[in-house]
């Protein structure tokens, strides 16, 4: 990579963001693609989020990612935002244009992909999140535009759930509810698929429910967590005989996604496998 005066930066905006796979997957498509481009991470303090969206503008930054915890409050700090991440509330990605920062959101459509590449039908399935922050608003909405049947927001912070399940019943057939408890056994039956938006067990070894509780044998458990990769959650998937989704999918997807957003092309079915190999390559 020949970085000059002609390099424009993308960067990742978040908290925190030193362990994160983004760099890999954009600066292995600037050089693929051979544009002129060096991504980079930046860990941002709440005070300074107004700040750090404004340096996009004064130092010409092709853009940026947005990641935990900033994907609801950015919004405030952007001169446009698309359609789809306006109804969804949250933005993880932004272009600028012409000096102005137009927000994007790529998580949603990066995780239905995840799944619709595994051969997953999500037609009338019933859904069960955990969390409520920016992921799970944009693969609810993602999941309601793919007509599951019902969805079921699970998190503490009764505001930030019902506010999801208001969104999904106002806009979609699908059917919203929220339930503030932590998962019990009882609760899985009812559920087709088990989606974890939490960071927990993001280099850690703690999950998001109790491993005790014994799963329906035809649940689908995905986690959008990637380091580990085998988080704790999909090994007590894995360890009851369920089909898991990893993480690193969606966040490659949703990756793609956000690079053809700025370079206005498109990507292949390549950059996903030869990206993958990248990521398992960086575990060993």
């Amino acid at each position: 990579m020949n970085i000059n005066s002609n390099t424009k930066l993308i960067g990742l905006l978040g908290q925190p963001v030193s362990q994160s796979f983004s760099p890999s997957i954009h600066n292995y498509l600037s050089q693929k693609y051979k544009k002129n481009n060096i991504y980079m991470c930046f860990e941002i303090d709440k005070n300074n989020l107004e700040n750090a969206a404004q340096s996009i503008k004064t130092f010409n930054m092709k853009g940026c990612n947005v990641t935990i915890p900033y994907k609801v409050e950015i919004i405030q700090y952007l001169d446009k935002v698309d359609k789809n991440a306006l109804l969804i509330g949250a933005v993880n990605t932004i272009k600028n244009v012409n000096n102005e920062l137009v927000g994007y959101n790529t998580d949603g459509i990066g995780f239905i992909k995840s799944l619709t590449d595994e051969g997953y039908n999500l037609k009338d399935k019933k859904i069960i999140i955990l969390g409520a922050g920016g992921a799970c608003r944009s693969i609810a909405v993602e999941l309601a535009n793919k007509e599951v049947s019902h969805i079921e927001i699970r998190n503490r912070n009764e505001k930030k759930a019902k506010n999801i399940c208001n969104l999904i019943n106002s806009n979609f057939l699908s059917k919203a509810h929220y339930n503030t408890n932590p998962v019990e056994e009882k609760d899985l039956k009812k559920f087709d698929i088990l989606i974890n938006t939490t960071p927990i067990g993001m280099g850690s070894k703690d999950c998001p429910i109790d491993i005790n509780i014994n799963p329906p044998k035809n649940l689908l458990v995905c986690d959008i967590v990637y380091k580990p990769h085998e988080t704790a959650l999909l090994s007590w998937a894995k360890n009851n005989n369920l089909k898991v989704v990893y993480g690193i999918n969606m966040l490659i997807n949703q990756g793609l996604l956000a690079y053809e957003i700025w370079e206005n092309i498109k990507t292949s079915e390549d950059d996903f496998e030869e990206i993958k190999n990248i990521y398992f390559n960086s575990l060993k």
